[in-house]
């Protein structure tokens, strides 16, 4: 065997067992016997709701309304307002509290740093709520629940607020994928469950301890602190009954934009990914390990794409690898079904599927712009506000 026939099968493992991963987790979850939780009735601890807004607050008296209608009494809300005008923001509730940094922050960790550093008293917990978020009412009820169990760190989920629109629907049927395999199962099986951005709970300790004097700029801050996290074999709680309700792309063009963050973002930081598996064998950590494999998995069309060459090339190198890329598939088509059939998916949802080609299409010209990815602007609107202006900030 050639050196080169070694690199090419080394590099079809490396692609493909992202196709067979998802079906192996759930099967491991299946078989997995699940920790019985202790039925706690926690404490209602003291919360830091932190909100981020940059250049752009239409939507903060929505998400102020669907917090101050939380079951919940002990928090105050920090509303963090970058580069905005808040003359017209007014909250009558003394809960809400609007901070107008008088310097541009343009970024999630600095903002969220402001915040903390005028907190009106030492809250226990803080969580992260994006400025086109709602939230469910029980949501940080149920944050409570995870927290009394031990965990330190909690990752709830985000579900569609609007799915009026193709690109809406199938940015759901992502969210509810990763969500499933990334949050619910990957936990599941003693693991970790992968941060969002926003939705997500964490002791104030921790966050300070993880973040405080590191300047993350960019996007991508939620891979920095779950890094952090991992790294000290802590796990992140997956609470799916923490809901948050988070506005879907609904523009090609605000969908491009969008995903060059994120595949910008993934370039920059899978490194971590070898880090934690690295880490896993010295700490015999399931934990690391499950994680370290998830973060060095590219993003969902980009690991398609090249399983596809790999499966056209072996119809000239090798019959029986045409058939194993063909059985890769068939996996990875059942393993995307189970998770949209074992989730509340809406209708609109799985009608959308057969677009999906032309999402991966638009996904692909977002390859074309990682580079200058973090030179736009990409606050997601409800599809009846203006586009976003492009502009040269690092959220």
């Amino acid at each position: 065997m050639t050196v080169l026939n070694v690199i090419w099968i080394v590099f079809q493992v490396l692609i493909g067992y992202n196709l067979v991963l998802p079906i192996f987790l759930y099967l491991l979850y299946s078989i997995k016997k699940k920790p019985q939780l202790t039925p706690l009735e926690p404490a209602e601890a003291d919360y830091a709701i932190i909100v981020t807004a940059y250049e752009w607050v239409g939507s903060i008296p929505e998400v102020v309304n669907s917090l101050l209608a939380l079951d919940h009494s002990n928090y105050l809300i920090y509303v963090v307002a970058d580069k905005c005008d808040i003359s017209g923001l007014h909250f009558d509730d003394e809960r809400v509290i609007i901070l107008r940094p008088e310097e541009t922050l343009a970024g999630n960790v600095r903002s969220h740093f402001y915040a903390i550093q005028r907190f009106k008293r030492p809250h226990e917990r803080l969580t992260i709520i994006d400025s086109d978020n709602m939230v469910d009412p029980s949501y940080l009820t149920e944050l409570d629940k995870m927290f009394a169990q031990g965990f330190k760190a909690v990752q709830g989920i985000r579900e569609a607020k609007n799915l009026d629109t193709t690109y809406a629907c199938l940015d759901g049927a992502r969210d509810i994928y990763y969500h499933f395999y990334d949050g619910k199962v990957l936990f599941g099986v003693g693991s970790s469950a992968t941060l969002a951005g926003s939705g997500m709970a964490f002791t104030t300790a921790l966050y300070r301890q993880c973040l405080e004097g590191r300047d993350v700029s960019g996007a991508g801050f939620d891979k920095v602190l779950q890094a952090a996290i991992l790294n000290q074999d802590k796990r992140i709680a997956f609470a799916e009954k923490a809901v948050v309700y988070d506005e879907k792309t609904t523009h090609s063009e605000q969908l491009v934009k969008q995903r060059a963050r994120w595949i910008n973002t993934w370039f920059k930081y899978f490194k971590y990914g070898f880090t934690l598996v690295g880490r896993s064998v010295g700490n015999f950590s399931l934990n690391q390990f499950l994680f370290g494999l998830i973060l060095l998995r590219p993003p969902l069309f980009i690991f398609l794409i090249l399983a596809v060459f790999c499966m056209l090339a072996n119809v000239f190198i090798n019959a029986w690898g045409v058939v194993l890329w063909l059985a890769g598939f068939v996996l990875f088509v059942l393993g995307f079904y189970l998770a949209l059939a074992k989730s509340p998916t809406d209708a609109r949802i799985w009608r959308s599927l057969v677009n999906i080609p032309k999402f991966i299409y638009f996904q692909v010209l977002s390859l074309l712009k990682v580079r200058k990815a973090n030179q736009h602007s990409v606050a997601t609107r409800g599809s009846a506000d203006p586009v976003p202006p492009n502009n040269n900030n690092e959220r």
